[in-house]
């Protein structure tokens, strides 16, 4: 089997076994493989090298989440994809893969900063800032607490207010855009998240107005 079928059969299954919701699933793997590859194209012209690490930008931005310790006990789920990638990549595209994906969460890079990853430092903040992005998606967050809290709607949109209130829109103020590309287009969903914030404030109002 070709390794990105191989790579998609993998998150779907790892799911299933770890009741991964879709907020971190399989169509966020997708997403943020989409923005690694838009970062990877406006960086590769400045920097040769990258495209010798396409494997390891694309394969880690895939199966990212699939150790996220809010689902499974992360070296649990890092022990399972080196697993799975034995024999699929080099070890040391393995090794980089698995330092990418152990160092980008927001709430490591807030407490210890970006890692020295060498050679391979601009491929972390591809995934990295690609990972990031996507976060500007305010549906997503609201699933993720629906499917994480015992709330309903209501408290669900409420916590992810306060989370973009606090992170998400702070992104820019702290400095998480290190590529010209994700500064551009970060401005750009900035915007568009705070129309949709605007749109679920309406629909919420109005549905307020109708008694059952």
């Amino acid at each position: 089997m070709k390794i990105l079928p191989a790579l998609i059969k993998f998150i779907q299954l790892t799911t299933l076994k770890n009741n991964i919701d879709e907020s971190h699933g399989l169509s966020h793997s997708m997403n943020v493989l989409y923005y690694s590859n838009q970062i990877y194209q406006s960086l590769v012209p400045l920097h040769s090298n990258l495209k010798y690490q396409e494997p390891v930008i694309y394969t880690a931005a895939l199966i990212h989440d699939m150790c996220d310790k809010k689902y499974i006990v992360e070296q649990d789920g890092i022990n399972q994809i080196q697993s799975f990638l034995t024999y699929k990549l080099s070890k040391c595209e393995i090794t980089a893969i698995e330092d990418i994906i152990s160092t980008m969460s927001y709430s490591k890079v807030k407490k210890q900063g970006y890692p020295n990853l060498g050679e391979y430092q601009m491929a972390y903040h591809i995934v990295r800032e690609a990972d990031v992005l996507t976060a500007y998606d305010i549906d997503r967050s609201i699933i993720y607490h629906l499917n994480k809290s015992r709330g309903d709607f209501t408290d669900s949109y409420q916590n992810a207010r306060e989370l973009f209130d606090s992170r998400v829109l702070q992104h820019h103020n702290d400095n998480l855009f290190v590529t010209e590309y994700s500064k551009k287009k970060g401005q750009e969903l900035h915007n568009q998240a705070l129309e949709k914030i605007k749109s679920w404030d309406q629909i919420i109002k109005s549905y307020e107005k109708i008694s059952f």
